[in-house]
């Protein structure tokens, strides 16, 4: 059931503002035993609480056929600050995706945290319960408020790391929702000590999803252009100081509505460490305040900036947080991928980064990665890291026990040579069959459409030459892919629009090259591109970079102007 929209308001700011504080009817719901799945308006609200309904789409049609129910089941994502999971915590998580899901398997996200598909109704209150116990929750991992915060992994710069992973679990500390609704439906089975206000994310909510991250500089892992708010870490005599703010990236588009377009974040001046707090509820409130509430499509935080101005906007956190802002400190970034295998760190430990494909843990034929990483958590007394790449890491590795995991390693396969450098950089969606919102397949294309570009590139010369891939599903662009070199995103069934020339830093927004175009075409296109790439770059330049400087595409400079002009 729809709530009946009212001028100058959407359907779902109706929906917030009605929830009382993001409870609805849930309650209701969960004790409802004659469906699978939530009415509309707590479908929606559930997010909030870090779920997502979802249905089986490879099955729809036949169940529909059968006259049954889509089988409905949940997605939850866990809150996870910086990525960082004890490993006695992913020990408990794997046994719950083995026993209490329907796909037994654990997904990696690139907001570095986890997701367990199939999860039926009855068992989410008892998957909650579990969670608290191993002090993890999802709350405020989806819906519109401020995700999961990201943060560089960067162990050749260790103190640097924990202080910036210190602080993006203050910041996602101080910006949750002051709900106890989360706590009242999910935990305690009663009502709770009643809150009437949000003072920071108001009654309303957010107009649209808020997104965090903490680069290390020179590492862009979290691809910070892409966030809400991008916190450039910077360090003086090996000590963090305090951030560069760079404010209003987004990726996501709608196709064919040229009012939506993705942007990279602007500069906005620098902060010391004590001030970072003030300046995240600084920018967060006036996106609450000034963000457009009426059309969701141009609702986040991007839309406000370009509506008001950086200037103006960069007085106006001045002014909430009652502060001047400094200039920005130079800093430059050459890398974005995840270095594989053993890492040395200046902590004197080692570190284990484990690819893991398309964030997929599960055991393959030939890589027994969920089995591999249930052992190295029994014997492992520290912690896991999920990168923002979709891989991890075994943090905080002492010389003396390395033969014991290189033993695990070996035996299930977890390091494997042989894998390709462009799948290694590659990044997909979920998309089919799971996500309502997907228009064509991304994670089970990703791998079949690299082993044919493989084979190209390999006839053009150009197999030693990474070039960072991603797809995305739908255009909301979960994979980042608004940031690679190649980008395609999903149109329709075996359809994408095919992006070029962005770079390898992951500084500049590809633009339309193909439209509406099958996996034979796009693969044509790149060929052709790749072969003049490596008869005529330049030493060491990367095909995006080569894609530019030879006008096969225009640069986006201006992303409402030039990502649509021809």
């Amino acid at each position: 059931m729809f709530i009946s929209n009212k001028p100058n308001m959407s359907n779902n700011e109706l929906l917030k503002k009605e929830s009382s504080l993001l409870r609805g009817s849930i309650v209701k719901d969960i004790e409802a035993n004659i469906t699978g799945g939530f009415n509309y308006n707590n479908s929606q609200l559930i997010r909030f609480h870090g779920m997502y309904q979802q249905d089986d789409r490879d099955l729809r049609k036949e169940r529909l056929k059968q006259k049954l129910e889509p089988l409905v089941t949940i997605m939850l994502r866990c809150r996870l600050p910086g990525g960082i999971i004890t490993a006695n915590q992913w020990f408990k998580i794997n046994k719950l995706a083995t026993e209490s899901t329907l796909y037994n398997n654990i997904r990696l996200t690139t907001r570095q945290t986890f997701q367990l598909h199939g999860i039926l109704k009855a068992n989410i209150k008892a998957m909650h319960k579990i969670l608290n116990k191993i002090e993890l929750d999802s709350i405020a991992t989806a819906g519109d408020v401020n995700r999961n915060i990201l943060c560089s992994f960067s162990p050749k710069s260790h103190i640097s790391y924990i202080n910036c992973w210190s602080w993006s679990i203050k910041i996602a500390t101080h910006l949750l929702p002051k709900s106890k609704a989360y706590a009242e439906l999910w935990l305690k089975d009663k009502k709770t000590t009643l809150i009437k206000d949000e003072p920071i994310l108001g009654n309303n909510y957010l107009p649209r999803k808020f997104k965090i991250a903490i680069a290390i500089p020179p590492v862009n892992d979290v691809d910070i252009y892409s966030n809400d708010i991008g916190f450039i870490a910077v360090n003086k005599l090996n000590k963090l100081i305090g951030f560069n703010i760079i404010v209003g990236g987004g990726l996501s588009i709608v196709h064919n509505d040229k009012q939506t377009y993705p942007k990279k974040a602007n500069e906005i001046g620098f902060i010391f460490l004590n001030e970072t707090l003030k300046v995240s509820e600084a920018i967060i409130t006036i996106q609450r305040d000034y963000g457009n509430r009426v059309n969701r499509k141009a609702a986040r935080t991007r839309y406000t900036l370009d509506k008001v101005s950086i200037s103006l906007f960069r007085k106006e956190i001045e002014k909430r947080a009652n502060l001047n802002l400094s200039y920005v400190y130079p800093y430059s970034f050459n890398k974005r991928n995840d270095s594989i295998g053993w890492l040395k760190g200046n902590d004197k430990s080692w570190y284990l980064n484990i690819y893991v494909q398309n964030g997929r843990v599960v055991d393959y034929q030939d890589k027994l990665l969920k089995t591999g990483l249930e052992k190295i958590s029994k014997i492992h007394n520290k912690s896991f890291c999920i990168t923002p790449n979709q891989n991890i890491v075994i943090t905080d590795v002492r010389s003396v026990s390395k033969p014991k995991l290189e033993s695990i390693i070996k035996t299930y396969k977890l390091i494997n040579i042989k894998e390709s450098i462009h799948k290694r950089k590659a990044m997909a969606c979920v998309s089919f069959p799971t996500c309502p919102l997907a228009m064509a397949e991304a994670e089970r294309f990703l791998v079949p459409f690299l082993n044919k570009l493989e084979k190209i590139m390999l006839h053009n010369n150009v197999h030693k030459d990474s070039i960072i891939l991603r797809i995305s599903g739908c255009p909301n662009g979960c994979s980042r892919s608004m940031l690679s070199e190649i980008c395609l995103v999903g149109k329709s069934i075996g359809k994408y629009n095919v992006y070029l020339g962005g770079n390898y830093e992951g500084t500049r927004i590809p633009k339309l090259y193909i439209e509406n175009a099958n996996e034979k075409d796009i693969l044509k296109a790149i060929s052709k591109a790749s072969k003049s790439w490596v008869n005529n770059k330049r030493p060491n330049e990367p095909f995006g970079s080569f894609i530019i400087r030879t006008k096969l595409i225009r640069p986006v400079i201006n992303s409402s102007k030039d990502f649509y002009s021809i």
